[in-house]
């Protein structure tokens, strides 16, 4: 390869770099501004996020946190702000991922990529409503239920969060939730390109009930509810990617059989046409 052939080839890469640096730039812009706004109403955000715990508690409970470092609460609120900046600007961000690999898609494969472009925040969001609305109730119900009242004889063990751990835990339990159930969306993309098949899936079907029950230990506190409630949900995704992957496999099956019908037709037609061109010879 000559000095002018490399040099030809390095113009496309240093526009594809530019191109990649003006994208991260504006979804670095969006978190910014959305990190700000959180910061001003991560008090706010924090006292939505501790609604589960009330409701666990139940409405004349008097609920408290606490922190114990001068500094815990100002961290706990920077965490807060980066966690609400990155769930906004979800949009903004998979917006750019798209823009930038776009160009090097066909109008067919642009298509079938938007679908799950949208069905990525919606399970992320339907993750997060999991633990919102049922999980981490039910945990806090199970956290509640091992105090003891003082008595005569008895000395009080109350439980008295900090500000940092609950935050911790809540957050963790989200992002594992919310990740947990892009499941089928990945299972979907690598059955499209055909790394999985409904069989496989089918076939290791006993590994994933071991690895959904693992990964609930792992990702959620040691406590049953919070690990059901991860390890369930699981496998009816599973189940579901299974579905999306047969999907997959019968509509490949038809555009191949249309295909081979469409082949079929311009062989015969070319057939048909040498014979006519025969005859006239």
């Amino acid at each position: 390869m000559s000095q002018d052939d490399i040099e030809a080839s390095s113009a496309p890469l240093i526009e594809h770099l530019i191109e990649l640096r003006s994208r991260l730039l504006k979804a670095v812009i969006a978190i910014a501004i959305f990190f700000v706004i959180g910061f001003i109403f991560a008090t706010e955000i924090f006292n939505i996020l501790v609604i589960p715990f009330e409701k666990a508690a139940g409405e004349d409970a008097n609920i408290r946190l606490i922190y114990t470092a001068p500094q815990e609460f100002f961290f706990a609120q920077l965490k807060i702000a980066l966690f609400s900046a990155l769930f906004i600007a979800f949009p903004v961000i998979a917006t750019q991922i798209y823009r930038f690999v776009a160009p090097g898609l066909y109008r067919n494969e642009r298509g079938a990529f938007l679908p799950f472009l949208v069905a990525t925040p919606i399970l992320f969001i339907l993750g997060s409503c999991l633990v919102y609305f049922v999980v981490m109730p039910l945990a806090m119900r199970f956290f509640l239920s091992m105090q003891q009242f003082g008595g005569d004889t008895r000395v009080t063990i109350e439980l008295l969060p900090k500000v940092s751990e609950y935050l911790g835990l809540i957050m963790t339990l989200i992002f594992a939730f919310g990740l947990v159930f892009q499941l089928p969306v990945v299972m979907t993309l690598l059955a499209r390109v055909g790394l999985v098949g409904s069989k496989g899936l089918k076939s290791k079907r006993k590994y994933a009930i071991v690895a959904a029950f693992v990964a609930a230990a792992v990702l959620t506190p040691p406590d049953p509810i919070s690990q059901l409630g991860l390890a369930l949900p699981t496998l009816l995704l599973y189940e579901i990617s299974i579905l999306s992957a047969r999907f997959i496999e019968k509509q490949r099956a038809e555009r191949d059989a249309k295909l081979d019908q469409e082949d079929e037709e311009v062989e015969t037609s070319n057939s048909v046409a040498n014979t006519s061109t025969d005859d006239v010879d």
